[in-house]
């Protein structure tokens, strides 16, 4: 059995797949092919069937078809970078398939892979570890543009700005009136004032999103720090409405585990301690909000009646670090990512 060509010295693990070879050196014979030890990738392609469809080599084998200006776009673009919100897969764990921008008719679709007739400029084309990569902006307001709603759009944004691989800022001046023809691009643009540069999960962004849009309630401030008067750091909720003094939580599955269970606890009770109102949504709120907004409703009429000065402040002091945005995350030093950075989802 033929041994494949790994894909890039920094991809290990990741192999490259062959076309038909009558020798059986550089690629499978025709009975080889049509046996059980080779997979085919697409048509003419093939990897041995040891080789593990996973995400990484899913965008190596879609990437592989490509020829002159096509590219690896959406999704699979982000996640080749590093993005970890975007994993290739969808809410319910099936695989979404590799997006490929393609401006010519010589590449159909196929089972794992859609190829749309975008096209991309010179200079927004990238080579990132022998893939060719659409510009993150590119492949940002792809999915952007594609969403099926505005908020799902300000989920896109909010988690690649989670990585620092595209500011806000950014994003707004990419989708400036010259693309005012593109597939979706009102939508795109709707979502960007909504967009937010802390947001730590996709579940955070619904928390805020059913706040301010189902709510009505002023937009809260995302993952800032809260300090007492000493300037100790007391917490950091997923958000805060500071004129108010009301918090927000979100608890999903993970935080049934007894230890991140624990820590929650001691959070709200941190927060509770300097008379601050604390709301928690769950996985069941974000399908069906009504509860969780009648909750919220009612902190922020028990807030309103708190009299007498604050022990909290969202100011930071001197020493404090701050990390809330994209520029001030690319400005860190790696170590200084790895521990002001740590408690962030990973």
């Amino acid at each position: 059995m033929f041994e494949p060509e790994p894909w890039h010295p920094a991809r290990p693990g990741l192999f490259r797949p062959a076309p038909l070879d009558p020798t059986g050196e550089h690629g499978p014979t025709r009975s080889q092919a049509q046996g059980p030890r080779v997979r085919r990738t697409s048509h003419g392609l093939y990897v041995p069937a040891w080789v593990e469809p996973t995400t990484a080599q899913r965008i190596v084998e879609a990437a592989a078809l490509t020829r002159g200006g096509q590219c690896v776009t959406g999704w699979a673009s982000l996640c080749w970078r590093g993005a970890r919100w975007f994993t290739g897969t969808d809410a319910v764990g099936r695989e979404r398939p590799v997006e490929l921008l393609v401006s010519t008719r010589d590449l159909r679709p196929r089972p794992g892979i859609t190829v749309t007739g975008e096209g991309i400029a010179a200079d927004q084309r990238e080579v990132v570890d022998g893939v060719q990569l659409v510009d993150v902006r590119a492949a940002v307001s792809f999915l952007m543009r594609r969403a099926a709603s505005v908020r799902e759009a300000v989920r896109v944004l909010d988690m690649a700005a989670y990585d620092d691989v595209v500011s806000v800022a950014e994003m707004d001046g990419y989708l400036s009136p010259g693309q005012n023809s593109w597939t979706g691009v009102p939508r795109a643009r709707a979502a960007v004032p909504l967009c937010s540069e802390a947001s730590w999960s996709p579940a955070e962004v619904d928390l805020r999103l059913t706040w301010v849009l189902d709510g009505g309630f002023p937009a809260p401030l995302v993952n800032a720090p809260v300090f007492d008067a000493e300037g100790r750091h007391v917490a950091t909720p997923d958000l805060i409405d500071v004129e108010a003094g009301v918090a927000g939580e979100y608890e999903g599955g993970i935080h049934l585990d007894r230890a991140t269970r624990a820590a929650d606890v001691r959070r709200e009770a941190a927060l509770r301690a300097h008379d601050l109102e604390v709301v928690t949504m769950t996985a069941d709120d974000r399908l069906t909000p009504r509860r969780f907004l009648a909750r919220l409703e009612e902190a922020y009429h028990r807030a309103g009646r708190r009299r007498g000065a604050r022990s909290w402040t969202t100011d930071p002091p001197s020493w404090w670090t701050p990390t809330a945005t994209v520029a001030q995350r690319r400005a860190l030093t790696p170590d200084q990512r790895r521990r002001f950075l740590r408690y962030r989802a990973s």
